[in-house]
């Protein structure tokens, strides 16, 4: 097996995230499902942009989330995704490329707009996101480069990605070609909606084709049909070789054939926005894995991320997460 020329490769949605703060009363006005990810057509993301109040427009989507979490650690990767050719489908490729990331994101000339998620953040920190899925959908097996895959160490997947056919059919290729290679596929359910929407073929996903596994303690227990997640940790033991279950203030669980390890939350002064938490979190535990680490100090890394990004507006981190890692190790 070759040394790989990227540690992590990400695939996702390519989205421009618009974050503002909100109400509960403009929630319900809007009919917006607080804390949750609500699929939305352009005429109701041109509604919601016209509604919002002062907001940040910066490059997201789940993974590429992850991954500018990633760099920020210090490690190198790259990332697919699909965007238009549009003024925030420039700005998505400004910001990513920025981070020193290899983007394979091929611009849509003629189709829907560039993606982009309304986020509105309630005073109780509760981010509730409202997704134009655009032209990130349009992503396809054509989209996804062998040499880059089979020469990343990692690939990680993200569940918000797995909609259409042919982003399934991207999916399990970029699986075949990283287990071809001696590579090891992540994947994040992302959210109990596509948990719900895909739950057979996720099944079939974690089984068959994941090697590390993230979710927190609702998307488990969603895949595994109960409300005890005691029996969906029993159920998912095994399937992969390392799971992270992620259980919000209370931190988070890895589970691997014959371990369960408790990670227990980093310190925070005050949760102001929970958007990307998961995000930064995948981000830490998969730079640990990159240097080879115990799966104790990759939770560690990943609940360190996760505290860093709660603390302010956005999910991407706004300190620098090697010095943060370091000055962890010192303390």
């Amino acid at each position: 097996m070759t040394h790989p020329r990227f540690q992590l490769t990400a695939v996702g949605n390519a989205i421009v995230d618009v974050i503002a703060h909100a109400t509960d009363e403009f929630l319900a006005s809007e009919n917006i499902i607080k804390g949750a990810m609500n699929l939305i057509d352009q005429p109701r993301a041109k509604h919601l942009y016209s509604k919002m109040g002062p907001a940040r427009e910066v490059s997201g989507g789940s993974a590429a989330n992850t991954m500018a979490g990633f760099t920020s650690f210090g490690g190198n990767g790259a990332f697919f995704g699909k965007v238009a050719k549009d003024q925030l489908g420039e700005i998505f490729i400004h910001d990513m490329t920025a981070l020193g990331l290899h983007l394979e994101c091929n611009p849509l000339e003629n189709g829907p707009e560039t993606a982009r998620s309304f986020i509105f953040v309630t005073p109780d920190a509760q981010r509730s996101m409202n997704t134009f899925l655009g032209a990130s959908v349009e992503f396809s097996e054509d989209d996804i480069k062998d040499s880059i895959i089979a020469a990343s160490a990692m690939v990680y997947l993200e569940g918000y990605l797995f909609d259409k056919p042919q982003a399934k059919a991207a999916y399990r290729k970029a699986s075949k070609v990283a287990h071809a290679a001696g590579r090891k596929v992540s994947l994040t359910l992302s959210d109990v909606f596509c948990v719900k929407r895909h739950h057979a073929e996720f099944l079939e996903l974690v089984k068959n084709d994941t090697d590390i596994l993230f979710a927190n303690d609702d998307e488990i227990k969603e895949l595994f049909n109960t409300t005890d997640l005691d029996a969906a940790i029993a159920a998912v033991r095994g399937q992969c070789e390392i799971v992270a279950v992620t259980c919000g203030h209370k931190g988070s669980i890895i589970v691997t054939a014959d371990k369960t390890i408790q990670i227990a939350p980093a310190p925070v002064d005050k949760v102001v926005d929970t958007t990307g938490a998961g995000d930064q979190y995948a981000a830490g535990f998969l730079y640990g894995l990159s240097q080879s680490m115990t799966l104790e100090k990759c939770g560690a890394l990943g609940s360190l991320a996760a505290s860093e990004v709660i603390g302010h507006i956005g999910p991407r981190p706004e300190a620098n997460l090697s010095d943060l890692a370091k000055l962890a190790i010192a303390a």
